[in-house]
């Protein structure tokens, strides 16, 4: 079975990159085994100390969409600026963002919207069970994410209702429609500086500043990006910027002053210390 061996200087933990909710197509077995599927390719791995054990995928693609090409200790000591994000950082250091498919990344986080992981998980899979094509490993069917035309010539909502999106469905379906009119859409973003690519993202239907966060953030590798929800706020509310309300609602304003302080702050790699904050919260 192939596998890598990890350098000692560059972190890797494959459990705290995958566990840590920047993916959602990815479960682990008891065994240590994570099994997932990217684009339309079942990939299995495990992390032995400093050796990753995979399958399904070449040595190339592993370490393109792990991001073991980046030196993330130059990162980490890049975003390592105040006593709070050093104990995050200790505690899950070796976390990486994966590199997504942007089509895969943008519709999943229109399913994310008011949503829990379990629950975005469901409708994922739903929509790839009832659009994408069968995928086998061994006596296991998985199934690959859909196209965009797959989902925007399929009659429309009322194809689309099966998989249970509620008020999110015709989002979905009008983003497929505009993506799959568009073939070059996620190339001419990835060229876009972040605040353009931002504002951009934004003009699909269902993408508000978070989404369009999350999405640049985790497809397209703008690390600057800085995405806010109610657990990023009462972070950086506790231990950055006190003066932000308590307030339920999560305000455009509190939005925007949250995510250019991140960046003043943490630098041009300020999304990777949004992931670690997260990933380290407690709650």
């Amino acid at each position: 079975m192939p596998r890598i061996i990890l350098h000692p200087d560059q972190p890797f933990s494959l459990d705290q990159t995958l566990g840590c909710g920047q993916v959602f197509r990815w479960d682990r077995g008891s065994d240590g085994w994570w099994c997932g599927i990217v684009g339309n390719r079942v990939i299995r791995c495990r992390q032995e100390g400093t050796t990753l054990v995979f399958e399904g995928a070449d040595e190339a693609f592993i370490r393109h969409y792990f991001s073991l090409d980046l030196d993330l200790e130059k990162i980490l000591d890049a975003i390592d600026r105040d006593p709070f994000i050093h104990g995050a950082i200790e505690r899950c250091r070796g976390l990486r963002l994966v590199r997504q498919p942007p089509w895969e990344c943008l519709c999943s986080y229109i399913c994310a919207t008011n949503s829990n992981i379990p629950m975005i998980r469901r409708r994922i899979a739903t929509i790839a069970q009832q659009f994408g094509d069968e995928v086998r490993c061994g006596k296991m069917a998985y199934f690959s994410f859909p196209d965009p035309a797959k989902l925007s010539c399929s009659g429309g909502n009322a194809d689309l209702a099966i998989c249970k999106l509620g008020y999110r469905t015709p989002y979905v379906f009008n983003t497929a429609c505009d993506v799959a009119a568009k073939k070059e859409w996620a190339e001419e973003i990835a060229a876009l500086p972040y605040e353009d690519a931002r504002r951009q993202m934004m003009k699909f239907s269902g993408i508000g500043p978070k989404a369009a966060d999350c999405v640049l953030l985790f497809a397209f590798q703008k690390y600057e990006s800085f995405p806010v929800d109610v657990w990023i706020r009462r972070i950086m509310r506790d231990h950055y910027i006190t003066t932000l309300s308590n307030d339920s609602a999560l305000t455009g304003w509190e939005y925007d002053t949250i995510r250019r302080f991140a960046r003043k702050h943490f630098g041009e790699y300020s999304g990777y210390a949004q992931e670690y904050l997260y990933a380290a919260r407690e709650g």
